[in-house]
């Protein structure tokens, strides 16, 4: 009978066991309502840094500089040269003319009012770089590139110091 008497001893011994465990997980995890409100808590945060993330990213967030200076660093200048008309090197026996109007582009007020007391230097190297040209030189896009990189550093070595970012074309005709 003591067998008997041990057995029952382990079953009752195993059911508190199992109770304890139980209500010991049940402590350990929260309820419910806890993981609601930790998984809601983490969406806010994961939402509220993407957001943050893309506001820097799209530069909604100025670093600490004022709108003024800002708005310095964005403006442009455009000062329009006059219409220049030469006629193009040619090897054979019919002239041809390129007529062009252009225009510079600056971001530097400095360079702006530096750009009239030389502009008859600057009409000067134009033309003697466009009487060069050759109407082929002049044909498909990357002929058109070659000659404003061309004049863009004519300019720029007329008014040295200041800078001219862009030499951009108003009229082009090649007769």
């Amino acid at each position: 009978m003591s067998d008997v008497a041990d057995a029952a001893d382990l079953d009752v011994d195993e059911e508190i066991d199992e109770t304890e465990i139980a209500e010991a997980d049940e402590d350990d995890k929260p309820s419910g309502r806890k993981k609601l409100i930790i998984m809601a808590a983490a969406g806010v945060l994961l939402l509220g840094g993407l957001g943050g993330g893309a506001a820097f990213y799209f530069g909604l967030f100025s670093g600490g500089e004022s709108g003024s200076e800002n708005a310095e660093l964005t403006q442009v200048f455009f000062y329009p040269l006059p219409e220049m008309t030469v006629n193009l090197a040619s090897t054979g026996g019919r002239a041809q003319y390129l007529k062009v109007r252009v225009s510079l582009e600056m971001s530097d007020r400095a360079a702006l009012r530096a750009i009239p007391p030389v502009e008859p230097r600057i009409m000067d190297a134009f033309q003697i770089h466009l009487r060069e040209l050759r109407a082929s030189d002049l044909e498909g896009s990357m002929g058109i590139f070659r000659m404003k990189e061309e004049l863009l550093r004519r300019v720029n070595l007329a008014i040295h110091p200041l800078k001219v970012n862009r030499v951009l074309f108003n009229e082009m005709l090649i007769q």
